[in-house]
Formats: C-alpha cells, structure tokens, sequence
C-alpha cells in the first residue's frame, strides 16, 4: 500500500511539507493525498482546504495545518472545513441515501512546529497532532461502509471533474443504445482525473514545468483546470494561458469558467487571468497577444504576419519576429506570475523563451505538447537548450534535480481517453507508414520514426516481442491501462473505424450526406457532435462547398469554421450547425462522429509525405466515438491496404525500427519543404527533364557537356545505389 501524494499550492509551506515527508514514508495506508485542494464555493467566497486525504477504507481526512506554535481555535477551523466539504459534496445526489453522505468525513489538525502536545488536547472528536503523533491517530479513522464506487465518486466530485468534462448542451436520450446514448455513458464514465492528470493540475512548482502526452492524454482539459486552481488559490497572480490554434480561445473559456464557478462561486477576473493569443495585434483585448504585450511594453517594433513573411520567410514569420523583440529589448519587463502554453509542439522554441521573459522572478511557466503531433521525432529541444545557461554556465532551467518529495516538474500522461485503442493505433500506422509497401529507393514503407526509441514506451505502448532497437524487429501495443477498454467497448470494430472508397467526388458527397441526415434524425446525436474534416488546408473551402450546399438542401445548417465564424470560434452549440473545417483548425477540437473527406491525397505525394500523413494522424485523433476516412480511387485503396493490414494484426503494430541513416534518408525523402524550396525544385526537374530529352532527340550530345560535371554526376548517383 501507498499514498500517491499531490502538491498543490497553499500559504503553509512548512507544515505542508512536513505532513508530504510523513505521509510518503508510511505503507500503512493508501489513497491519494491532495495538498491545496480543493478550493470550495462559500457564501464568503472561494475556501481553499489545507490538505485532504481521500483513502478506499478510511473515507476523507480533512488536515487542518498548523504554522508555527499557537494551534489558535483549531476546534472550530475543523467544524468549518467538514461541513463545508459535506456541503459541497451532498449536492451531489449519488453520494446521498436519502439525507445521509455516503462517505465518512474525519477531521484532523496537524502543528509540526509544537513538539509536546499534552493529553488534555487529545480530543478523540477535534484530534491535534504533531509528527510523533500524527500516524497512531489516523489509524483511528475508519469508513464505516467503505464503497469503491464511492470512492470514485465522491473523488470525482471533489476534483469536479464530472462537471467540466459534460457538455454545456444537456443531451435528451430517447433510444437505449443509440449513438447519443454511448456518447453519453462515454463521457459519463472519464469522470475522474488520473494520477499524472491531477498531479499535473494541482502540482505547483516555482520555476518550469513541462506536460507531455498524445493526443487525447487530456492536456487541454489540464491546463484549464490548472489556470483555474492557481487563480482560486492566488486571485492576485496575473495569469496567461496562450496556445496556437485561434479556435481553441472559446473552449479554454468555457473550460476555465465551468470549472471557476464549480469550485468557487464566481467568476473568474478575465483582468487578472487572460485567455490570450500568442502572436496579437493592436486593436481591441480579443485580438491581443503575448508576442504583441512584448513589443508593446518593450517599445519594440511588432511584426504582423505579412510583415514577418516578407522580413523572415513565411514558414520562420513567427519564429523571427520572437527573435527579433528578444534582440530587441534592452531589458526585461516582467508581465505575469504565470503563464501556460498549450500545444507548445506548434512554437519555436524562441516563443518559449519570449514567455519565459515575461516572467518575474519565480519563473512560473507550463508548457504542454505532444510527444506525436508532428511524429518526425522532431520533439522540442530539451529545457537546456531551449531556455539557454546563467552567467555562471549552469542551466537555467533543468529537470533532473528534483527530489521524490518535491512537486514534479516534467509529467508525462501516458493514457488516453479520447480515442479508442484501434483508434489511436490506426492514427499511429498510418502517420508512421507502419504498414505502407516497401519502397524500393529506401528498403521501407516508413515515412518518420522518432529518433529515440524509447518514446513509444513514454507515450503508453508496450512490447509484445522483438526489441525498440535501431535495425531490430519489434512488434508494439497498447495495453488497457494507458488505452481503457470501455473506449472501444460500446461498438463492434467495423462500426468504430470503417475506411470507405468511392469512385468519384458525388459518390462521396451523397454517402456523406445521407450519413449525416441519418445521425441528426436517427442516431441521437446532436449537430456539435460531428465533425467534417478535409486534411488539406488549401483546398477546403472548395472541397466542402457542394456538401453543404447538399446538407442545405435537406435542411441541415452547417458552418465552415473560422470562415463563417471568427477565428476564435470552432463550435458553435448555440445553434444546429454541423461543423465543417480544414486540418488546422481541428486541432485541439474534438467530437463523437469524425468524418475525414478526400483521404486519398494522403496517400502518396512527391513532396512533403512526412506532413501529409501527419495530417491524416491528427484528423483520426480527433474522434472521441467513431471515424469515417473517405476517399476516391485508386490511392485511397491503397491507404485501406494499410488499414486491413492493421486490422489483421489486431491493431499490434510491426516493424524494424531503423537505424540512424535510414531515419536521415527519411528526412530527406520526405521532408517538409518550403514554397521557395518546391519552387526551386521544380524549376530544376524542368531543366533536368529538358536535358535528358534533348540528348535522346540528339539535340545534344553527352560529349557537349562539361566533362567533369557529368564525372560529379555520375559518382553521385553511383553512391546514391
């Protein structure tokens, strides 16, 4: 047995710590130990709890923390936290037999700077502890009816959890089994934050703290909850919580507000705790920035996108207007305690840098990506590199100085509870090449692997066989504690994940359609429940244009995200509007039914595969229930051939992992190039082309050509073999 130990933030550091030390050495009992949290709703405003231990055969302990050596009217701080909590708790119905709470409340103070504590003070109802006493007195608490499923319930409640991850729209089910129905039980049963999920939210460190995890790990979900708790606890801090994708600005909103008002009573202070975009504009508070506060507080000249495009290059615009305010500025003006990036993986590391300037002295900045977005393997650079060295040549910031009994400051979340296990694996296959025809220039079907093998264990999967070496076979799954088995539980396999070829564009736009107007009229889901998702960005807009005029015909409303809508905005549950958008866009949304159009361009590509595939990868992670990947012709047949290969594997994933040189040659072949890259390709192939045509029309003669340019042809291709 053991106690998993949370540190959240409180104003009784010494006595917090003390208790931490205590309580991590004892085997005698089990449960999760929550310092700083909860923060419960009063009429006299937010009421945070010192500490709280909540056990499967002891119920709830309630620490009442002591600092210094005067234990002040403890009797009374106990009466008030257990019937605050008990409060709080009895609103929840299924913890309640009739007016009876379910589970047993306990109350304890705990003075570790009292060394005596006389008889007279050892109260069996009002128990006043100090080190040598503390453990013989919880031994004395006992749950009388201990009950696992109230145990995660009530954990659930006091997380409040249950509250932030339900929908804002109330579903009304009418058929048992329906799609509505399993969406429903679906999210009804993530009611609880994991382990690395609540250590992630409440855990409060000064200085860096990174959050890693796939797709659907919960980082979002995390951050806000974790931009909530710090506001609670220190309504004075100016917060930030800034990210990449625009659309994601209303979810965090609603996130943060749910959970604000479920643990406090009140609205959050949007002067104190600002949801910002990264980049900015002058204007109005919607449009502005952290990059702009930058070079607004720093009188630093500000770079719009335009402007960065023609200094920097369009693909490094960003990236060299950052490193421009930070050559820029002669000194650094500290704006906010804390600031929270989500999807750092879409950032250059010098945006990173830039926040962290931003800072004051403790340094407060979270940052949280995934481990796959991009799968190359090109995963940000270490905190050493990306935040650079002090004066005297030591890291700025590092991660391996921490000890067990410090809050963590790197968390990995390794399970995944948006997608399924076939699900998530399917996304993988196909985002690596996994099962792809062997191409004869390379020996592989890979497109990208990591560069560290030991990645794929970090983010949840295991070995089934082989070894994750370079130029070993292995063969890799993901087991029911990182991908739970009630995810894919609720449908039979060729109804989760169905790949589906057409021969032609209408063929595609009528099943889609039909489809569609089934899920409204028939299966119980609700329009924000769909998602329409083309996964190149530069044909959207024509791509979906005759489906939603068809979907217009049969009286079903749809909006283009962030084109009929501002950017800021992805769903809109307001209103009867299925959701159409591009790949970028979708990132960081999600919805039961996926549907992803035009697969096929995902398929093979002369440039840029490695990105292509990628956005096939974020367009499957999407889908919290089902996934339709559509597609016309021959190329998307071939990408069901990988499918079905995956699916005769039972979702197990085989491969050689490659050796270095292989990674490198996959880099190449497949990398990402710029528009002034592709260009200058092709105007070489044209000349190429051009050439070796002359010399077969004998227009032009090998002896012609300057002799040692063929030589250095020549050998380079020899070697290329």
């Amino acid at each position: 047995m053991s106690i998993d130990i949370v540190r959240g933030t409180n104003d009784k550091p010494v006595s917090s710590d003390s208790l931490t030390k205590l309580m991590s050495r004892e085997t005698g009992f089990s449960g999760q130990l929550l310092i700083g949290f909860p923060v419960i709703a009063t009429p006299e405003g937010p009421y945070p709890v010192d500490a709280l231990l909540i056990s499967k055969d002891k119920g709830i302990i309630l620490f009442d923390l002591i600092e210094g050596s005067n234990a002040g009217d403890y009797r009374s701080r106990q009466d008030d936290s257990a019937n605050i909590l008990e409060a709080r708790l009895k609103t929840h119905r299924d913890l309640m037999d009739r007016r009876n709470l379910l589970i047993d409340i306990h109350t304890i103070s705990f003075a570790p700077g009292v060394p005596h504590l006389y008889s007279p003070v050892q109260d069996d109802y009002y128990p006043l502890v100090n080190p040598s006493s503390l453990v013989p007195e919880l031994k004395k608490f006992e749950w009388k009816r201990p009950d696992k499923e109230i145990y995660e319930k009530a954990l659930s409640a006091i997380e409040s959890i249950s509250a932030i991850r339900k929908s804002g729209v109330r579903r009304t089910i009418r058929q048992k089994d329906s799609r509505g129905d399993r969406l429903k039980n679906l999210e009804d049963s993530i009611a609880t934050l994991d382990n690395d999920q609540s250590r992630a939210v409440i855990e409060t460190v000064e200085g860096v703290q990174r959050i890693r995890g796939l797709a659907g790990s919960g980082k979002t979900i995390v951050l806000a909850l974790k931009a909530a708790y710090l506001h609670a606890q220190h309504p004075d801090w100016h917060i930030g919580v800034t990210f990449n994708t625009r659309s994601l600005k209303g979810h965090f909103r609603r996130l943060i507000e749910r959970f604000t008002l479920e643990q406090t009573g009140e609205e959050p202070d949007w002067d104190y705790l600002q949801i910002i975009h990264a980049w900015g504009a002058p204007g109005s508070r919607d449009r502005d920035g952290i990059y702009y506060q930058y070079c607004r507080i720093h009188d630093i000249t500000y770079f719009d996108f335009g402007m960065a495009s023609d200094k920097f290059g369009r693909e490094n615009a960003f990236t060299g207007a950052c490193e421009h305010a930070l050559g820029q500025a002669r000194e650094n003006i500290q704006l906010y305690d804390v600031i929270l990036v989500d999807e750092a993986q879409d950032f250059s590391p010098t945006f990173l840098r830039l926040c962290y300037e931003l800072l004051g002295n403790s340094k407060r900045l979270v940052y949280a990506y995934d481990e796959l977005q991009n799968l190359s393997g090109d995963s940000l650079p270490s905190p050493e590199e990306i935040f650079g060295k002090k004066v005297d040549g030591s890291p700025k910031v590092r991660f391996d100085d921490v000890s067990g009994n410090e809050a963590q400051r790197d968390i990995i979340l390794k399970k995944c509870y948006r997608n399924s296990r076939p699900v998530l694996v399917t996304a993988h296959a196909l985002g690596f090449g996994i099962y792809r025809e062997t191409q004869q220039s390379s020996g592989t079907g890979l497109i990208q692997m990591f560069d560290h093998p030991e990645l794929w264990e970090e983010i949840g999967y295991q070995r089934r066989d082989g070894k994750l070496e370079e130029g070993s076979s292995v063969t890799l799954y993901r087991p029911e504690e990182t991908s739970p088995k009630f995810l894919e539980d609720h449908s039979p396999i060729d109804d989760l994940i169905q790949f589906i070829s057409f021969d032609s564009q209408e063929e595609q736009a009528d099943w889609l359609t039909r489809e569609i107007k089934k899920n409204l009229e028939n299966d119980e889901l609700r329009h924000e429940d769909i998602i329409v998702i083309n996964p190149d960005p530069r044909t959207t807009r024509s791509s979906v244009g005759p489906i939603r005029s068809r979907l217009l015909e049969m009286d079903i409303n749809s909006h283009l995200a962030g084109v009929d809508t501002t950017p800021d905005t992805f769903f809109q549950p307001d209103k009867d509007l299925v959701t159409f958008t591009g790949i970028y866009r979708a990132k960081g949304n999600e919805a039961g039914m996926v549907y992803i159009i035009n697969a096929q361009d995902c398929h093979s590509s002369l440039r840029n595969l490695a990105s292509i595939r990628n956005q096939l990868f974020t367009a499957i992670t999407r889908s919290k229930a089902w996934i339709r990947v559509l597609g016309v012709g021959n190329r998307m047949k071939e990408i069901i051939k990988e499918y079905d290969k995956l699916k005769s594997q039972n979702f197990d994933l085989q491969f050689t992992y490659p050796t270095e040189e292989q990674r490198k040659q996959l880099r190449v072949v497949h990398r990402d190039m710029t528009t002034a890259e592709r260009r200058r390709l092709e105007q070489r192939q044209k000349s190429l082309f051009g050439l070796i045509k002359d010399i077969e029309s004998g227009n032009i003669h090998i002896e012609d050509l300057d002799e040692t340019a063929v030589d250095r042809l020549r050998e380079f291709l020899m070697q290329k073999r």
